[in-house]
């Protein structure tokens, strides 16, 4: 993103945007129809090994790509090693109690000493960011309401990808589909994300960024909520699912360029490189964290015995535990799609205004 800052604007910036998101969110949607075909055939343990000749020839395809450079600076360069090493700790440790809580108890000294030992490296953290010149986070950054909206709302949009770990668990252990018959329920998912990342770029030249982030949002949104019909009988539910990944890839493809462009074109030049690098953060943290935190859902609840919805679920009754703890998780996904729309709704101006300038 740094690179197509520094060589694009306006317009072009915006294509370049565009083509770097179907890369972006384009990867995510094939991975799921990739994966189960690959599960289904050499097995799921192939999925590493094809994972690590992706990232060797995309280290290749890098090679010739131009270098991005921040202007001439005062400022002392270099890593600051403090703050990534209490930031990964922080994270670590968040990770671990989100996806092993359940396992070792909640409210069990593990469980606590992890949450104390989280919040003690942040805060940890924080303190050393504020001291130094060339920070790993730069938080003065964050006084930038457009870029704080973008960057928060695309956090928040990533954890909902959540949906795809429940969904695809849901079908293939309460209504016995394989890997591959659950993979390609996500081929709408695909097609929807790319062909809407191009509409997004339009509408983001004609309404700014805050309309079409807005309703990208809620179509994701409205994509969740089908996906959490899971008191349906198998034969409907997976019509329903199919069409709920549809409008998912639709809200997302709508979602990505114009929350990307607004968070490239809000910032100065010589903080285009940080603002990307938190920016893409941002995601992958969303997703990580969102992940964790539905799986965990998922895993918990799905244990649990469920009787008072017995009359709500069709078909078969020994799996109402799973179902319902698809539609808990889900839910959860569903919320943080809302609180993204909430980010840009209270940061990003109603104006359609040119934000270089």
């Amino acid at each position: 993103l740094a690179v197509i800052k520094a060589y694009y604007e306006g317009a072009a910036r915006q294509r370049a945007v565009s083509v770097y998101s179907v890369g972006s969110w384009g990867g995510s949607a094939i991975s799921s129809i990739f994966g189960g075909v690959v599960a289904s055939t050499l097995g799921w343990r192939w999925i590493f090994w094809i994972s690590i000749v992706a990232a060797i020839v995309s280290f290749f395809l890098i090679t010739g790509v131009p270098e991005s450079r921040n202007p001439a600076s005062s400022k002392k360069a270099g890593y600051d090693l403090p703050g990534i090493i209490t930031f990964m700790v922080g994270m670590l440790a968040i990770n671990i109690l989100i996806s092993q809580g359940g396992n070792v108890g909640w409210l069990s000294s593990t469980t606590l000493g992890l949450g104390l030992l989280s919040v003690i490296t942040f805060i940890i953290f924080y303190k050393i960011e504020r001291k130094k010149d060339n920070p790993f986070i730069n938080f003065d950054i964050f006084r930038n309401r457009i870029y704080k909206g973008a960057t928060l709302s695309n956090f928040l949009v990533n954890c909902a990808a959540g949906t795809l770990i429940v969904t695809l668990s849901l079908v293939q252990v309460a209504a016995d589909l394989s890997s591959l018959e659950a993979g390609f329920l996500t081929i709408g998912y695909l097609i929807g994300i790319l062909i809407a990342i191009k509409v997004g770029e339009k509408l983001l030249q004609k309404l700014g960024p805050r309309k079409p982030m807005v309703l990208g949002c809620a179509i994701t949104a409205f994509g969740i909520f089908l996906n959490a019909f899971t008191h349906l009988l198998t034969a409907q539910y997976k019509i329903v699912a199919t069409i709920g990944f549809t409008f998912f890839g639709i809200g997302l493809g709508l979602y990505a360029t114009p929350s990307a462009d607004a968070a490239l074109a809000s910032v100065p030049e010589e903080q285009a490189g940080s603002a990307s690098g938190i920016y893409r953060m941002a995601s992958s943290l969303g997703a990580a964290i969102g992940i964790a935190i539905s799986a965990a859902m998922f895993t918990s609840l799905s244990m649990e015995q469920v009787t008072f919805v017995e009359g709500f679920f069709r078909g078969r009754t020994d799996n109402i535990s799973i179902r319902y703890a698809a539609i808990i998780a889900l839910l959860f996904n569903l919320i943080m799609v809302m609180l993204a729309i909430i980010s840009i709704l209270i940061n990003l101006p109603r104006k359609n205004l040119e934000i270089d300038n």
